[in-house]
This record gives C-alpha cells, sequence and structure tokens, in this order.
C-alpha cells in the first residue's frame, strides 16, 4: 500500500473519524472529501453480485444489475473441488471490478444445525473442515482479483426464526469443534477482508458486542487483520460494539450514530485509539482496494455463463440410478414438471440475482434429444391441478422415460422464515405417485436447497440431485441426464430418513429467544454414526457413471509428533468405461476412552479425474489438529497419545480401506486438584501416589465401615471390582470419612497445593 494510513487518520476531525464507522447509506461507507478519502460500495453475494442500481433493499426485492447466478453454497460444496470453487470467485471477483463494488457479502460459513433453516441453501454444509476448506477457496478465488469477501455470519447464526433476537446457548467445546471451526479455517486460509457478524445473541451478548468473539477469538487467536461489520441491522449499541471490536455498522445508522461517538470519546467513555485502530482496519481495506482498481476486467457474462454451467455439473449429485441413466437421445422422452421449463436455480432474500441468462433444461435438451413436455403442476402451489395432472400422467404414460423436474419453491424455503417440515409439496408428491404407476422408467431430476424426505424412493429409478444450481442448471442437467459427463458430486449433509432424526430436532428453533444447542458436538452424519442410525443418504454420498477400486493405503509415517504432519496415500483406479472424477474423502477415528468425540470425522479429501481403466495415487496431508478436540480445561486443542485410525473412502458410510497411525510425544495434561477431585483422577498425575500414600494407607484399614478384611470374601472379584470403582470414584474430601480422623481438612489442603504445584 502506498498511502500512509496513520497521518491520513491524524488529519481526521473526531467527527470524521466517527463517521467512518457508520455507514453512508445503504451500500456506500462514508468518505472524506477534504482529505481525498473515497467512498466505496459494497454488495451482496454470495453466488452472484447483486448491486442494487436504483431503490436498495437486503431482501432482494429491487431490482439488480445483470449478473451471472452460480450455483448456491449447498450445490457448490457438493464438488469437493477447491480449484473449481476458487475459478467461481475469480469470476465474482471480475464482475465486481466491473461495477466498482469493493466487497462482495460473502461466503456464509455456517453450519447446517437443522436441514430446517430456511437458509440453508447458503450455506456449504454440516460439517466444518468442508465449509471452512470451501469457504477459504471461495474466498482466495474472490480475493486474487483485488475485491474484497465478507465471511458470514459470525457466528452461530444457524435459523431463520427469531435470529435477530435469539441467543444461543452452547458449550465452549461445541462452539470451537463445530461452529467456529469453518471459520477459523477460512480466516487462516483465505485471509477475507472483512468478516460481518450475525444478527443473535451468543449466551446473552449480540454478536456485534461480543468482544469474546470479535477480538479475542477473531483477531488475537486467529490474527484477522481486516474489518468488521455488522450484518444489515445488526447494531443495537453502537459505541458498545466499537469497544468489543466491531469497525463498521450497515446500513447507516444516521448522523445520531456518530455523535454517539463523539460524546463517548469527549466524555472518556471510549479511547479515541479504538476509534483510530477501527478507522485504520476500514481505510487499509478501502486502498487495497482503489489502489488496485480495474474498471475493465477481461471477461464476458457469456463466458461466466459457460462457466456456470460447469459448475452446476460437478456439483449435482447422483443419489440413485438403477441403470435407466444415462438416457439415450432415441426413443421417447418425457420432460414433466414446473422446474423444467423454469428452473428453480436460487434462494429467496438478499442473495438474489438478476441472472444474466437462464438455460432451462427444455432450452438444453432441443440440441440433444426430442422430448415432449407437460407442466404436471403450479411451480408455487401445494395443491394439485387436476388438468395440470392428467396432462402429465397420459404423456408419461405413452413414453419410454418419464423424467421429472421437481423440488422446492421459494414459499417452502427462503431467507427470514424456517422450514417446518421435510415435506416436498403435495402436487409433487401425487404426481409422483401417479406417473410411477403408468411408467417404470422414471427420473426424478431435484430442485432444492436443502434435504427433503423421500418417501418415493423405491417408486423410481434414478435421483438426480441439482441443488440450486444456478443460471446453467438446465444445461447441466442435460449434460448429465444424457452422459456428456459423468456425474462426480458428493453431498455435504445428511439426508436423513425422516425429520424426527435430526439431532435437533427437540431443540429447534427454541423456546422464545433462547435456542440451546443440548446435541453438542452431534450434529449431521456425527449423530447419525454415533447412533448406528440408519440414513436415506450419507454425508459424502455420490454415484458415478463408472465404478471406482481403492488400494494401496500408505502412511508416511507410524508414528506422528506434535510438530510433524503425516501423508496419507491410496491409489484409486476407475474399473468402467466412462471417464470421470472421485472424491476420496478421509476420515479420523478416535477409539480413546474418557473423552466423548464422533465415531469419525472429516479430516481430508481431493478429486480427481481418472480415465477408464487409469489408477492414479492421491495425497492427503494431515498435522497434530487433525487429530484434536478443543480441550477447555486447558482453552486449546489437544491430541491424546496413542493410536489413531485413518479411514478412506467413497462417503462416510462407504469407508474402504483403513490404517493406523499412532500419536506421541503430548504433554500430560494438568489435573486441576480440589477437594472434588477423584482419586482416579489424581493418580493419573506423575508422582501423585508418593503425595496420597501416607493418606491412603489408614484409610485402607477402616474402607466399608470396618477392618480391611472384614469385607464379604463371598463377593470375590466382582467386591474386588465394586472397591476399586468405589476408591476410583472417590473425591479426596470423602478421605476424611475413612482415616478414623487421621486425613484433617488442614492435611487435605497440603496435599491440593502439592498436587497442583508440581503439575507447574
Amino acid at each position: 500500500m502506498h498511502l500512509d494510513i496513520k497521518n491520513l487518520i491524524s488529519q481526521m476531525t473526531l467527527e470524521e473519524k466517527a463517521g467512518m464507522l457508520n455507514g453512508l447509506d445503504f451500500w456506500h461507507l462514508k468518505g472524506v472529501e477534504r482529505l481525498g478519502i473515497p467512498s466505496v460500495m459494497v454488495s451482496d453475494g454470495p453466488h452472484g453480485l447483486r448491486k442494487q442500481a436504483s431503490e436498495a433493499d437486503h431482501l432482494g426485492l429491487n431490482e439488480a444489475v445483470p449478473a451471472t447466478a452460480f450455483p448456491t453454497a449447498a450445490g457448490l460444496a457438493c464438488s469437493f473441488d477447491r480449484e473449481l470453487v476458487g475459478e467461481v470467485g475469480q469470476a465474482l471477483g471480475d464482475i465486481c471490478q466491473q461495477e466498482d463494488v469493493s466487497v462482495i457479502l460473502g461466503p456464509g460459513c455456517n453450519i447446517k444445525r437443522s436441514p430446517l433453516c430456511g437458509r440453508n441453501f447458503e450455506y456449504f454444509s454440516e460439517d466444518p473442515f468442508l465449509a471452512g476448506e470451501i469457504a477459504a477457496a471461495h474466498i482466495n478465488g474472490v480475493q486474487s482479483k483485488n475485491v474484497g469477501t465478507s465471511l458470514k455470519h459470525f457466528a452461530m447464526n444457524n435459523q431463520e426464526h427469531r435470529r435477530m433476537s435469539t441467543s444461543v446457548v452452547c458449550d465452549e467445546r461445541t462452539k470451537r469443534e463445530i461452529y467456529l471451526t469453518g471459520f477459523e479455517k477460512a480466516v487462516k486460509q483465505g485471509k477475507p477482508w472483512t468478516v460481518m457478524c450475525s444478527y443473535n445473541k451468543i449466551g446473552g451478548v449480540y454478536s456485534s458486542e461480543n468482544r469474546r468473539l470479535l477480538t479475542d477469538i477473531l483477531c488475537d487467536e486467529w490474527g484477522f487483520d481486516g474489518y468488521t461489520m455488522t450484518d444489515w441491522g445488526a447494531c443495537c449499541d453502537h459505541v458498545a460494539g466499537i469497544k468489543a471490536g466491531l469497525n463498521l455498522c450497515m446500513p447507516s445508522l444516521g448522523d445520531d450514530a456518530d455523535r454517539q461517538v463523539v460524546e463517548a470519546v469527549r466524555a472518556g467513555k471510549l479511547d479515541e485509539k479504538v476509534v483510530d485502530e477501527a478507522v485504520e482496519k476500514i481505510l487499509n481495506i478501502v486502498y487495497r482496494y482503489v489502489e488496485n482498481r480495474k474498471p475493465d476486467p477481461d471477461f464476458s457474462l457469456g463466458q461466466q455463463h459457460h462457466l456456470a454451467r460447469k459448475v452446476a455439473r460437478e456439483s449435482a449429485v447422483l443419489l440413485k440410478n438403477n441403470g435407466v441413466l444415462p438416457l439415450k437421445s432415441a426413443g421417447s422422452i418425457a420432460f414433466i414438471g414446473a422446474f423444467a421449463e423454469k428452473p428453480r436455480f436460487q434462494g429467496g432474500g438478499s442473495s438474489h440475482i438478476n441472472a444474466y441468462e437462464i438455460t432451462s433444461a427444455l432450452d438444453a435438451v432441443r440440441s440433444v434429444a426430442q422430448v415432449r413436455y407437460a407442466k404436471g403442476f403450479e411451480a408455487e402451489s401445494n395443491d394439485v391441478d387436476p388438468a395440470l395432472m392428467a396432462e402429465a400422467v397420459a404423456l408419461a404414460k405413452e413414453s419410454d422415460v418419464a423424467v421429472l423436474f421437481l423440488g422446492l419453491p421459494d414459499t417452502f424455503e427462503s431467507e427470514g422464515f424456517d422450514r417446518t417440515h421435510m415435506r416436498m409439496p403435495d402436487c409433487q408428491l401425487e404426481l409422483i405417485d401417479q406417473v410411477t404407476k403408468v411408467n417404470k422408467h422414471v427420473v426424478v431430476v431435484l430442485h432444492n436447497g436443502s434435504p427433503i424426505e423421500m418417501p418415493w424412493v423405491d417408486k423410481v429409478q434414478a435421483i438426480l440431485e441439482m441443488y440450486l444450481g444456478g443460471q446453467a442448471v438446465g444445461g447441466a442437467a442435460v449434460d448429465l441426464l444424457f452422459g456428456a459427463v459423468s456425474p462426480c458430486g458428493k453431498l455435504a449433509e445428511t439426508f436423513p430418513m425422516r425429520l424426527e432424526d435430526n439431532p435437533s430436532y427437540l431443540f429447534f428453533p427454541g423456546d422464545g429467544d433462547t435456542v440451546e444447542y443440548r446435541e453438542g458436538l452431534y450434529v449431521g452424519y456425527r449423530w447419525y454414526d454415533a447412533k448406528h442410525m440408519a440414513v436415506r443418504y450419507p454425508f459424502g454420498y455420490g454415484l458415478s457413471y463408472t465404478t471406482f477400486e481403492y488400494s494401496n493405503l500408505k502412511l508416511s509415517a507410524e508414528t506422528l509428533a506434535p510438530d510433524g504432519t503425516l501423508t496419507v496415500c491410496v491409489d484409486v483406479k476407475n474399473t468402467g468405461n466412462v471417464g470421470a472424477k472421485e472424491i476420496v474423502e478421509l476420515y479420523v477415528h478416535s477409539a480413546h476412552e474418557g473423552i466423548s468425540r464422533p465415531v469419525q470425522e472429516l479430516k481430508g479429501f481431493e478429486k480427481v479425474y481418472l480415465a477408464p481403466g487409469e489408477t492414479k495415487t492421491v495425497a492427503m496431508t494431515l498435522d497434530r489438529r487433525a487429530f484434536s478436540y478443543y480441550n477447555t480445561d486447558i482453552a486449546d486443542w489437544y491430541a491424546e497419545d496413542g493410536a489413531y485410525e485413518i479411514r478412506v473412502g467413497a462417503s462416510s458410510r462407504d469407508i474402504r480401506l483403513c490404517a493406523c497411525v499412532t500419536l506421541t510425544g503430548a504433554k500430560p495434561l494438568p489435573v486441576r486438584v480440589t477437594g472434588d477431585s477423584t482419586l482416579g483422577d489424581i493418580l493419573t498425575i506423575p508422582g501423585a501416589m508418593q503425595v496420597l500414600a501416607p493418606v491412603l494407607a489408614p484409610m485402607q484399614q477402616t474402607f466399608g465401615g470396618g477392618e480391611a478384611g472384614a469385607s464379604d470374601s463371598s463377593m470375590g472379584e466382582s467386591g474386588d471390582q465394586m472397591m476399586q470403582a468405589m476408591i476410583k470414584y472417590m473425591p479426596l474430601h470423602a478421605m476424611k470419612s475413612f482415616s478414623n480422623g487421621a486425613f484433617t481438612d488442614q492435611m487435605m489442603q497440603g496435599i491440593i497445593q502439592a498436587l497442583n504445584d508440581m503439575q507447574k
């Protein structure tokens, strides 16, 4: 950066500095004309640019400039393709440069706690590792074009119901391992220019006023050096937010907010240095954009449309195929369903893009095959239209194959509200029922932003999940249906059998303004695996038009030291007759007792293209963090020594190969000893027995209310086990009752001090 930002700030008045922390209007930051500080624009994303040319709103109601609508995050994550996501980011950066937008608001990295969240289409995954990796790739792609991103919604914004007032109650370990890990990866690997805080409260404190979140964790722990901003309307107490680490309130709060900051500084309630630091962070980003402005980037919306089609193909997931796919161009084919003509390719709300071009399946199929079309239902209706139904059934009856284009309408899922069930509209369920009665070769193509219940799965021959696949989704669907390319996406979330199986079912969306995350760590596949529960389609699942064989799993070492890395290699062979891509997934399993941990967790993935008969070696690297859990006693990540299982496979429920690695060199965890500490825990401290020995001897003589030898010998081995268990789980203070007065409170305090001192 060429400009001396600190010198520029020294020339600003307090009023001008206060103004920098409050937006100019709906989309612009304030500038300072007398000092040449420009006013820059930020705008909605994240799967396309939503730059409003006239009246502004945050719900996608008013018109925006034409732009490319790429697949939404729910589909994009199913690509498991960092490079491809980076290409999408670069395309977004190009159009932002063209439209003079300094920051595009996204990506969203919130975890899919419940399939009912109305905004799940805008989030990547139920898994924090995958969410963080894809978010980082998105960020790096956009920012390679010298346009900023705004990682959102930080944090724990996992529902739309009462999102502006709800307080999340969640334990620290779950926060760290599930809800913050994706953000942490995105911040460290992507280095976003800005981070957007969420509407909700966490533990009773608004995210916009949460110092623990915005300063201690985001900046001090993770090293974030950009500026923080509110979601639109998420600023409650402007001054309190600034103190906590909030830098920018959007949209503009008006002149009164500026006066509040000035008055707080002059009254000594707000340190002016805090204001200066916030202004410096904002100006660093403003000038990072301004000094690298490229108003005429080399791209066209037509080129981006082709990219959108490619991305939609790579993100689609083939859920079922009984041999009916790929379709042959010859024969009679029926396309049935309103989404064949007008696809639902994006979600409702602030991410709604004015798509430059839309390709429907009917548009795309004309160059491939002759098909006949019946609408079947009204897209936004739940009710059966008898005339449309009759037309569709008649067409299906006289066709060789019926392809049903189904899904969820905007009225079923959108920003602003959550779903109350996982069912498809009644008219579509009835259509499946009626069509499958007259045609045995039925293919379902789905357009939805989140999982649905599928009681009809056994009635159809194939299911292709397109998610909300962007403006070229129709072309991508045709490419896949007719075998121009093989499907290669895999699910970034679990499809449960029914809503009631979901781990958050009893606690979502909470009571009043409180929601308790009682399921803890067990979100998504972590829950279903722990419960050994059948699911409709597991995390990481997806079929292909070919088959793959895994072999020759190798680890670079048998042991892993604290500062070491482990390289995992596996050979993957295409054993079919079609060239295709396979997503190789790596999970880590810990069998250590004493710490509740998920059965397995995703810690690596790679996507590889293989020609028929071709074999390639896929390599993935793990560090110590991949084996760690968040230990709240030490407030840090910790991996126990011992054996861990490396699992490599095609999905979370299709593990092909396993190998073991032993971790070594872990520092012993300190045991903070109190009177409530159990003897079993205390005796894990090296040297503790020597400290306790003088006290244990008299206790052994009187334990059980009499002499040691007076216990009932008839109990035999079970009696010994009972005695050992009672001693192991006896609190230190209880020893006073079994020492005949030999163990006093003073002695206990001395032992506590000695045991704690020896661990320092």
